[in-house]
């Protein structure tokens, strides 16, 4: 595959896109304050490609998912500190080697198969904004996205799709972790590595910044704060996910790429020393296509589809921007909640999580 990399009329140099790379695997400001809770779903669909090639790829928008939750993170906490008092050798393995929560976890290789512990309930504050939940933990910005070893597929070369798998953590970097981005402002490198004859995302890159709606929020492939309302905390974004691939249609390389994103927040105002934390779990399918098959530009790839989990970004109102709720802001959580959902919980496909949230405009979280 060529090796270039800008689109839409702008060039990204290799040694500018390795840079970015390197300062966005150091983290990147931003995160939201303690136990809050709403959680928003969104899900995006592709129609499947037919047979032939076509000019671009056009998709179907499928009708959004919202989650709004209430955390009952006290009730949760209680019993993980009971089963620590009664069986605290079982609950120590469940940290792996070495006990206790201190330690690292090592990067994700696969999907796991339960959630992870609940953490002793400790409020975030601005020196540990991850403080009493699993991100504690993650790894920072994009060490904590695995990426596979390459192996040739589809009509790419294993260079081809090594670059490839690069491209695409690059594209993770300036969407969710870029520092500017998370500002608000226009995510000028992530647009670049979209194909530029997708027409339809084209025409949604093209609305969603200047006129966000429900069918057209930034927010589907973007994280986003408004500094007028909130600001983040330090410079660091937990991360925990991975990246996988295999032949897609017409011998395009699709690519996987499943990840959560932690960010810790406060109010804006100067005096305010409450933390919150958003948590965005995205799902991005991408097809990296053989230009002799599809139109496209070198360098650059044809979403498929993409979802989004939210938890304490803002349930019933789109301006474009995540939006917080702090402890005093919550609602009280009523019988006929329902059990909640766990924003940390990766054990569940997002395919799952979509069908679970699809009757629900909001939902509950359990916690943040």
């Amino acid at each position: 595959m060529n090796a270039g990399g800008g689109q839409g009329g702008s060039s990204v140099s290799d040694e500018e896109w390795e840079r970015f790379l390197r300062e966005s695997a150091d983290g990147v400001p931003g995160a939201p304050e303690e136990p809050s809770a709403r959680a928003r779903a969104v899900a995006r669909r592709l129609r499947e490609e037919p047979a032939r090639a076509e000019p671009w790829r056009t998709y179907t928008p499928a009708r959004p998912r919202r989650l709004k939750g209430w955390y009952v993170v006290a009730l949760l906490a209680a019993l993980a500190l009971l089963a620590v008092a009664l069986i605290p050798g079982r609950v120590t393995g469940w940290f792996g080697a070495g006990g206790g929560t201190g330690g690292p976890l090592a990067t994700e290789s696969e999907r796991p198969d339960q959630p992870p512990p609940t953490e002793a309930a400790r409020r975030p504050t601005p020196d540990e904004p991850f403080r009493g939940s699993p991100a504690a933990r993650w790894a920072r910005g994009t060490a904590g996205i695995t990426v596979p070893a390459a192996r040739a597929t589809g009509w790419m070369s294993t260079a081809q799709v090594e670059r490839a798998l690069g491209r695409t953590r690059d594209f993770l970097a300036a969407s969710h972790l870029d520092p500017g981005v998370l500002r608000g402002e226009r995510p000028e490198r992530a647009i670049a590595l979209i194909n530029p004859h997708q027409q339809d995302v084209q025409d949604f890159l093209a609305t969603a910044f200047r006129k966000p709606s429900g069918e057209n929020d930034p927010l589907m492939l973007f994280s986003r704060f408004d500094e007028a309302h909130v600001r983040l905390v330090g410079d660091v974004v937990k991360t925990r996910g991975r990246i996988t691939y295999r032949e897609g249609g017409q011998g395009a390389l699709r690519v996987t790429a499943d990840v959560t994103y932690v960010y810790p927040v406060t109010r804006a105002t100067a005096d305010s020393d409450e933390v919150a934390r958003t948590i965005v779990r995205r799902e991005l399918v991408l097809d990296w296509d053989d230009p002799a098959k599809v139109i496209t530009k070198p360098g650059t790839f044809s979403f498929v589809s993409y979802k989004a989990d939210t938890t304490n970004g803002g349930c019933d109102t789109v301006t474009g921007y995540f939006t917080q709720k702090f402890a005093a802001e919550q609602p009280v959580a009523e019988p006929g909640d329902g059990p909640g959902a766990d924003p940390y919980d990766r054990s569940a496909s997002m395919a799952e999580r979509m069908r679970e949230a699809a009757d629900e405009e909001c939902g509950t979280a359990t916690r943040s």
